[in-house]
């Protein structure tokens, strides 16, 4: 991949990010789980931490299971996937 498409892979990613993160859509929690999964996965890669969101113990181990079962993908096939979902849910 070019320097050319790698940051326009990257603007796409934070335009897609910013449209997800200011939207007033109720999206199933299937989908939040998958997009949640599917930014770590792009921002963090395989580095993988425990969700310190709220204490909830069962839904944040749901998020690092969804995450985790994600660690096929590079960082940047995962923006490319967060990208197609916000297009098809938003």
């Amino acid at each position: 991949m070019t320097k050319e498409l790698y940051k326009e892979l990257d603007k796409e990613f934070e335009e897609a990010y910013f449209k997800a993160s200011n939207t007033n859509t109720k999206l199933p929690q299937d989908v939040m789980l998958q997009f949640y999964a599917y930014y770590k996965q792009a921002t963090k890669g395989n580095n993988y931490e425990e969700s310190s969101s709220g204490g909830v113990q069962l839904r944040n181990a749901f998020k690092l299971n969804a995450w985790i079962q994600l660690n096929h993908l590079t960082e940047d096939k995962a923006k490319l996937e967060y990208i197609k979902l916000v297009n098809k849910h938003l």
